[in-house]
């Protein structure tokens, strides 16, 4: 049973107490929600915790869930709420917002719609990869949920505007502001190895 409407008919069933259905539906987002928490969180343990808790959340509140949007994307929302909670305790130095607002304003002043290569190019590359990995995780909790639903996991912007519960204004902000403070942390690599980020 998949798609949309199989996940549907999963959830009336869930919530009409039967436990079987909401089994399925574990079964069809662990996957997706435990790789959400090791991208927001970059720790097995504490995707793992995220994972747990989100069902845990979602079982709790599964009469409450309406349908105004897909039940995956309300696991999404509750992932990242819970993941966003743990990252604002991080410690350790992040670039400020204030930082990202001024870069985006001065640093590159023209607009920036898609990146030459797709993140998850970089992401392939092992030397590329910890630097990505090392840049997205300074991010501010806010601005990284948005860069890792948006530009890693590839949600149209409706549906993370819908998730972190901002407009899409919002979302194209965040997400233009993130690129911007990645690229130029990328550029100092590919100045060191003669190439560039256009």
């Amino acid at each position: 049973m998949a798609g949309r409407n199989g996940e549907a008919l999963l959830v009336e069933k869930a919530k009409n107490g039967d436990t079987k259905a909401f089994e399925d539906l574990i079964k069809m987002t662990r996957g997706k929600i435990y790789n959400l928490g090791l991208r927001l969180l970059r720790n097995k343990d504490d995707a793992a915790d995220i994972m747990q808790e989100t069902y845990i959340s979602a079982y709790k509140n599964l009469p409450k869930f309406k349908g105004n949007s897909s039940f995956s994307t309300w696991l999404y929302r509750i992932a990242t709420n819970f993941a966003l909670m743990r990252m604002r305790k991080e410690e350790g130095k992040k670039i400020s917002e204030e930082q990202l607002k001024e870069l985006s304003s001065h640093i590159y002043n023209t607009a920036i719609a898609d990146w030459t290569l797709s993140p998850t190019t970089y992401l392939k590359q092992q030397e590329l990869r910890e630097i990505m990995e090392k840049a997205i995780a300074s991010l501010p909790p806010k601005y990284r949920a948005v860069f890792i639903l948006r530009d890693i996991e590839g949600i149209p912007i409706a549906e993370v505007s819908n998730i972190l519960s901002i407009s899409a204004s919002a979302v194209k902000t965040r997400t233009h502001r993130s690129r911007l403070y990645l690229r130029e942390k990328l550029s100092e690599y590919f100045n060191n190895s003669g190439e560039r980020v256009r």
